[in-house]
């Protein structure tokens, strides 16, 4: 995982509720400017893209306001990606508390993801269709960016000062080792391709089924070990905002993070989207489809229209607000700290990227102090107590007992779920009833 680093000693992590109150008060009260932009060109017609800016948590309530954008790509046809680009993100919201305050939906958000990611991935299965997709979804609440991400589709960050950050974890089995161990270890076989001889090529791949992802949603014909658990990172932005880079492999493969970067600093966003797609054709040509969403998060007090200009200055201008600007006599000087810490540090609030899915859901007290205590935690639908309805103990399972646990309540259908991804089953048909 990349991150900023500085020779400086940073300042310790703060809690979320002491930033959420810091963006709160003072000059610092205003939600950031969302601008975004996005371009593409398609080989096989697989990309899909989501982008909704104008969220809200409570219907009528502009201070619940967010932003999502996300990016598709699919695999073996475009049903898993057209669904996913329908479906997650009600299935994230169905998974958040109703009525609860800004600071605990941030909170709540990473398990909220997990949830979500899993339901749309069972709700795609029961159609019976053989596509997959990749899912990186980017949730933005003020200077707050919650991530995640199946696959290899990647988003990047670009701060003050042209650090470039990655917000997400590439699942290729070629070059993620912890992967490869999960997989094998669930019963897949990992291997390349064998043509006649006994030669193998090409990159590595889990059977059956011929995927070199290890994550994905969809691909009901390759085993549950394929699991549809996301990476989630969740980040605080300074009050100097920053600048978000989503886009497909296709892109990627490419050019890399920082040249991505580097392609569209100073730019507005939807000129910003159309050059690091004209840097990877410019690489590579048009090999795959190249999709790329470009999200500016800026500072509201530069929110107001700006006095007539000529393009130089207007680039010249988007620069200095997103980035700052560069000094080289400013690095390592302790005296800097504090305002290295108020506009140009990021926080990193959250982040977890176990497949195991009782260790995902199952480390949030507060979301289940607000749902009903036989409420699934995936698929959301109530339960009668002892009507089959299971919990993770440490490990195993019982019938429910007629007081809630501490431990999310699975039916049986999820529960069917999460044992074929830990490859206590493998018929993948049948992964959920």
């Amino acid at each position: 995982m990349e991150s900023a680093s500085n020779e400086e000693t940073l300042p310790p992590a703060l809690p979320l509720a002491t930033l959420i109150g810091r963006e709160l008060r003072g000059g610092g009260s205003e939600r950031p400017l969302v601008r975004y932009g996005h371009s593409g060109f398609a080989k096989r017609g697989e990309d899909y893209f989501l982008v909704k800016p104008d969220c809200l948590r409570v219907p009528g309530d502009p201070s619940s306001a967010f932003s999502v954008f996300a990016v598709f790509d699919g695999h073996n046809g475009v049903s898993a990606a057209v669904f996913s680009k329908e479906h997650l993100l009600d299935d994230v919201m169905s998974a958040v508390p109703q009525g609860i305050s800004r600071e605990d939906w941030l909170q709540v958000l990473p398990r909220a993801l997990v949830a979500g990611f899993v339901k749309t991935d069972i709700d795609f299965q029961r159609k019976g269709e053989m596509s997959g997709t990749t899912a990186t979804l980017v949730v933005i609440d003020g200077f707050t960016v919650t991530v995640a991400s199946v696959g290899d589709s990647r988003c990047i960050l670009d701060t003050q000062g042209g650090v470039v950050s990655l917000l997400t974890v590439d699942h290729r089995l070629e070059e993620n080792v912890e992967e490869r161990e999960r997989v094998t270890a669930s019963g897949g076989e990992v291997s390349r391709l064998n043509l006649c001889g006994g030669q193998q090529v090409g990159p590595l791949r889990c059977w059956p089924g011929g995927l070199c992802l290890s994550r994905s949603i969809g691909d009901t014909d390759v085993g549950e070990f394929i699991v549809p658990i996301p990476h989630v990172k969740q980040v605080k932005l300074s009050s100097a905002g920053g600048r978000l880079i989503i886009a497909s492999d296709g892109i990627w493969d490419a050019v890399s993070s920082e040249i991505a970067a580097q392609a569209c600093r100073g730019l507005p966003a939807e000129l910003a989207a159309k050059l690091v797609v004209k840097q990877a054709l410019k690489t590579t040509g048009l090999k795959d489809d190249t999709t790329c969403v470009v999200v500016d998060i800026i500072p509201s007090d530069h929110c107001s229209t700006p006095p007539p200009s000529s393009p130089k200055q207007n680039q010249n201008k988007l620069r200095f607000l997103l980035f700052g600007r560069r000094s080289h006599s400013s690095v390592g000087k302790l005296g800097d700290k504090k305002k290295s810490a108020s506009f140009g540090f990021v926080e990193e609030l959250f982040e977890e990227g176990s497949a195991l899915l009782e260790e995902r859901l199952g480390r949030n007290s507060l979301s289940k102090a607000n749902l009903p205590p036989f409420r699934c935690a995936i698929c959301q639908v109530d339960q009668v107590p002892f009507e089959d309805l299971i919990t993770d103990n440490g490990g195993g399972y019982c019938s429910a007992p007629s007081t809630p646990s501490s431990c999310p309540y699975l039916c049986s259908g999820c529960r069917k779920k999460k044992d074929a991804m830990e490859g206590k089953r493998s018929n993948r048909s049948t992964a959920c009833t």
